[in-house]
């Protein structure tokens, strides 16, 4: 795909906003080939499809001929990523960092192409600045300035800590950009703040400015919340093909188009023929099927996309339990948890007026045994939960 129109079109597919636009489409026609960055900081190595949303961008740029660098941020880990926190994060020591950054990168190439893409640590440049290249950096933005950003604006209004290091992380990170020279860079809407302070530092530094692109963040299995190991309506990318086919089968029809435009990698023309399949009676579950194999070959090759549904959907449909269960952990406070909260927590359920009329039908069975919706669980204690005949869990109570 060469076209400009046709590339701006695949590269604003789930994109939440392009600043700027105008720059973006100038950049594509210039013809060169384009550095896409997108930083990582190496704190979660348990990775879900949620975070796999910017490496699917980066992907259609790379099938567009562009250059993408996965950055690890060893150095900024070291910081703590301040951004949604309402108290100081505990810097990870550089045996953390780095135990976290070799998960990461066993995983990125199952979805980037290695031929174009660079894997880069920021402490490459960033330990070589001296005290005077960091009062340098420090001097391009203001306290006035960072406290526009909506976390640290409101742990100030509240009179809890700021620490002036916390104030380096968006800093640091725009100088990234200078390092890298980067063209765009991708990041949750979360970053938006953090991504367009490299705009201001690439300025300083005499670069032209990068385009921010922002891409939302993934709703989990649940349809509502965002996806998340600990509310359990997450697909795990080192789930077996089992589990993420079941997953991916048993989400809401409402939501597979979500999934579609924000992981895969099928251009905007056949996710259109899809589309149109749907309006002319086809069934939704099958479409979930086709995303499922997708999905499932990405992570685990294209053998076990096509023999998938063996250990989900065929022992489901028979009434047997899958050997491989999903596992999920919930945190409950207390000795107790009602076990409609269970369900909806952990994902095994929609939503709380869903788990309520599966209760009151008798479709709900812990380790076997039916339970009315008055059934309490012990806290601390491992239970298999089925809900209706599609749905299993291995739930953990915390």
């Amino acid at each position: 795909m060469t076209d400009v129109a046709d590339a701006l079109a695949l590269l604003k597919r789930g994109t939440h906003e392009i600043l700027l636009e105008d720059e973006l489409v100038k950049k594509l026609e210039s013809g060169r080939k384009l550095r896409i960055k997108a930083g990582f900081d190496p704190t979660a190595p348990d990775l879900h499809l949620g975070h796999s949303v910017l490496l699917t961008k980066m992907r259609q740029f790379q099938e567009l001929g562009h250059q993408v660098v996965f950055l690890i941020g060893d150095f900024t880990g070291r910081i703590g990523d301040p951004t949604g926190k309402n108290v100081t994060r505990k810097p990870l020591t550089e045996a953390e960092v780095k135990a976290n950054a070799e998960t990461y990168k066993e995983q990125v190439f199952k979805v980037l192409d290695p031929a174009l893409t660079e894997v880069r640590f920021n402490a490459e440049w960033m330990s070589q600045l001296s005290a005077a290249d960091m009062i340098e950096l420090a001097a391009q933005s203001t306290v006035a300035r960072m406290l526009e950003r909506d976390d640290f604006e409101k742990r100030y209004t509240a009179n809890q800590s700021i620490s002036i290091h916390e104030f380096l992380y968006p800093l640091v990170q725009g100088y990234d950009s200078v390092a890298l020279e980067a063209d765009i860079e991708l990041g949750g809407t979360d970053q938006k703040f953090n991504l367009l302070m490299g705009r201001e530092i690439q300025k300083h530094f005499g670069q032209a400015p990068q385009v921010v692109m922002t891409m939302p963040l993934l709703e989990g299995l649940d349809g509502v919340q965002k996806m998340s190991k600990s509310l359990g309506n997450y697909v795990g990318v080192d789930d077996t093909p089992g589990v993420m086919f079941n997953k991916l089968v048993s989400m809401p029809d409402s939501l597979m188009w979500r999934y579609f435009e924000l992981l895969s990698l099928k251009s905007n023309d056949e996710i259109e023929k899809i589309r149109r399949s749907i309006e002319s009676g086809a069934n939704p579950r099958d479409i979930k099927m086709e995303l499922a194999r997708e999905l499932i070959g990405r992570y685990h090759g294209e053998e076990a996309a096509a023999n998938a549904h063996k250990s989900a959907g065929n022992q489901l449909a028979e009434g047997e339990l899958p050997e491989d269960l999903p596992d999920v952990e919930v945190a409950f406070e207390g000795e107790q948890a009602p076990i409609a909260a269970v369900l909806n927590r952990s994902g095994l359920t929609n939503n709380s007026a869903q788990a309520k009329d599966m209760l009151s039908n008798g479709r709900v069975k812990v380790d076997g045994e039916v339970v009315t919706k008055d059934a309490m669980l012990v806290t601390g204690r491992r239970y298999v939960i089925q809900a209706g005949k599609k749905r299993y869990a291995r739930v953990t109570l915390g």
